[in-house]
């Protein structure tokens, strides 16, 4: 009954990620920078497929993947520059920038508690301060290899209207630096505060 029960949320998770696909495929803003963009969690989400019998990460990493999905879907149907909910933001009060990017970059650090789960599950680390650095290291790096992909699209394509939709600077000249600080936060923070959470789910 536990896993037929396990096993019908993880079903309509993927049933949500794939609708929300679905919808974003649907006359996008533009569908060169939407490939892009979806891309990564497309094929995230083939390999979790393949691999579902033979390794299943618990609900709380599923959860966490089928969010990510999800607003990055959103981000490569408007680009991430013209979410609507985020320029009204950007209007109301009078910021800078659209920052649904930022946003975006903040709970990709969260993918940390994917990763943690694969360095327990996989590998002979444990809970401790080697299990935190690693982890946090692995989230650091994915995030420093969006930043260079990012840059390697400009040089590739000559700054292309496409490649300026997928980057996303919106004129900020840190906006690198800004993504990779906010993944670390988001790292931190879902450390902390969901760690022990995820261990419970572990032991079960």
């Amino acid at each position: 009954m536990r896993f037929q029960a396990i096993s019908k949320i993880h079903i309509s998770l993927f049933a949500i990620v794939l609708v929300v696909l679905i919808w974003s495929a649907i006359k996008p803003f533009d569908y060169a920078d939407w490939l892009a963009e979806v891309s990564p969690g497309v094929i995230a989400i083939i390999l979790l497929a393949i691999t579902y019998r033979k390794f299943r990460f618990t609900t709380l990493s599923y959860f966490i993947i089928a969010f990510l999905c999800i607003l990055t879907f959103i981000g490569g149907h408007f680009t991430y520059s013209e979410v609507p909910l985020f320029n009204w933001v950007k209007d109301e009060f009078d910021l800078k920038r659209n920052n649904y990017d930022r946003m975006g970059h903040f709970f990709k650090g969260f993918a940390a508690i994917v990763v943690r789960e694969l360095f327990i599950r996989l590998s002979p680390l444990t809970k401790g301060a080697w299990l935190f650095v690693c982890t946090t290291s692995i989230i650091l790096s994915i995030a420093a290899l969006y930043e260079i992909i990012e840059w390697l699209s400009t040089k590739l394509t000559k700054g292309s209207k496409a490649t300026k939709d997928f980057l996303g600077m919106q004129g900020d000249k840190w906006d690198a630096q800004w993504d990779m600080s906010l993944a670390l936060a988001g790292c931190l923070l879902a450390l902390l505060i969901l760690s022990k959470w995820h261990d419970r789910i572990l032991k079960k």
